[in-house]
């Protein structure tokens, strides 16, 4: 490993001028938050890229043998390193399309799905600059990959450092965050408020039948971009007007990512698993009195709560299948976070990696997490393709990193967008329960998503 202090940068500076190399990968806490929101990751110019999708593994495009996560791990496996004191020491970042799900467990396929996303996509980066928001630092960090002949990593290695250091040092970066361009754009949704009111009282349907006791519907937006349009610019605005703990912004072939996302799905540090559930929303109030109210009322709900108990649940009873017995713990149960534009519950779920399993053994138990599915989590799964309909594709999936050190962080990707050069798309929804209400159901989902359709305007 091989490393250079730099001069703190501001991020959205530092991917700016990134952005200069292909395949920018910007992970980036624009909500400060010690311990969530502690570093921003940068990078770009990956040195390969892994692909999943119907079935089939690829690195640059070579078939590669096995299952998803079989095949990624023999992909990663030259490029291990030991843990050490580095946020990110180098490794894949991307994401990891929702509809992965039909590729782990027997569920129904959907009616439609518009074929943007790839199942998983990663790409593989061996240099990477770690901003340290709380120490006001900046480190670039090179493992030399995929050189692994020691003399020839060194020399790979430095040279990055070296290219990495002057691209940053270079300054022509947009002031302010800046306006997307062509920014009145028309949403339309799979959904309207009468249709939306019916998919939760058939879930309320299926509840009283015994078939589950939860599941999350989701609402998908699709508008047209214009020509010339600058995800990077919505990006901006997008950081700007709902700033997350476990914000993204990743370019890759023919599509690019932008995320805010408040919740963590997994993550892997050293033996120790945390997953943080998010269910339980109140919108935000202008009036600051009645904005406390709200979130009082909200952590008093007894409907929000059970909701958020029920994943709690779940989750306990994914991490069972990969952790030692007797080690899995809800630290915080019902906690209030507050973010720019809603009031959410969340809780914290724990647990110690089996010796013998890894990230990939982690993310496969687990994936996709339970609370973007519902419970019991493969009925729900089914339910939610019968009656969105659409393919999820990115939404509810998960987004992050495996680093070469064997560590893992990822988000649940909600309050995200993506999109080709034609189309954005964007999801939001809700855990139902036998308790909702359609109507108040409906206007979350457009609370939710009100910040990232402000980021177009």
């Amino acid at each position: 490993m091989w490393t250079r202090e730099i001069p703190y940068i501001d991020p959205v500076a530092a991917a700016a001028r990134m952005r200069r190399l292909p395949a920018l990968a910007f992970l980036d806490s624009a909500m400060r938050h010690d311990p969530l929101g502690r570093y921003g990751i940068v990078t770009a110019d990956p040195f390969a890229r892994f692909r999943f999708r119907d079935g089939r593994a690829t690195l640059d495009g070579r078939p590669v043998a096995g299952g998803p996560f079989a095949a990624l791990r023999a992909c990663l496996a030259p490029y291990r390193v030991e843990p050490g004191s580095e946020p990110f020491p180098g490794g894949a970042i991307g994401y990891f399309a929702y509809d992965l799900g039909a590729a782990l467990e027997r569920v129904a396929a959907p009616a439609r799905r518009a074929g943007l996303t790839d199942d998983i996509a990663l790409n593989f980066y061996d240099t990477a600059l770690v901003i340290d928001h709380a120490a006001g630092t900046g480190r670039l960090v090179a493992t030399g990959f995929p050189e692994t002949e020691p003399a020839a990593r060194q020399t790979r290695a430095e040279a990055r450092l070296a290219r990495f250091a002057d691209l940053l040092a270079s300054a022509d970066d947009p002031a302010e965050p800046a306006r997307a361009p062509g920014a009145t754009l028309t949403w339309h949704s799979n959904f309207d408020r009468q249709t939306y009111e019916q998919a939760v009282e058939k879930v309320r349907h299926y509840i009283r039948a015994g078939d589950i006791y939860q599941a999350n519907i989701a609402q998908r937006f699709t508008a047209d971009l214009p020509p010339g349009f600058d995800p990077f610019a919505l990006y901006r605005r997008l950081r700007a007007t709902n700033p997350a703990t476990f914000g993204a912004y990743l370019e890759l072939e023919g599509l690019t990512v932008a995320s805010s996302s408040p919740e963590r799905f997994i993550r892997l540090d050293g033996r120790r698993v945390e997953t943080r559930p998010i269910k339980g929303t109140a919108r935000r109030l202008d009036d600051p009195a009645a904005d406390r109210a709200a979130a009082e009322a909200l952590q008093a709900s007894v409907k929000e709560r059970a909701e958020n108990v029920m994943i709690v649940d779940l989750l306990r009873n994914d991490l069972s299948r990969v952790c030692a017995p007797g080690s899995v713990a809800v630290p915080t149960l019902c906690g209030l976070e507050t973010y720019a534009n809603v009031h959410h519950l969340v809780s914290v779920v724990t647990g110690t990696l089996r010796d013998g399993l890894d990230a990939l053994d982690l993310l496969e138990g687990t994936f996709p997490g339970g609370s973007i599915t519902g419970a019991p989590k493969i009925r729900a799964m089914d339910i939610i393709t019968e009656i969105e309909g659409d393919a999820r594709e990115l939404y509810c999936g998960a987004i992050g990193r495996i680093g070469f050190d064997g560590a893992l962080d990822t988000s649940i990707a909600i309050r995200t967008v993506f999109m080709d050069d034609r189309q954005a798309v964007l999801q939001a929804g809700g855990g139902v329960t036998l308790l909702s209400e359609p109507g108040p159901e409906y206007d979350e989902t457009l609370a939710k998503a009100a910040r990232v359709f402000e980021a177009f305007a």
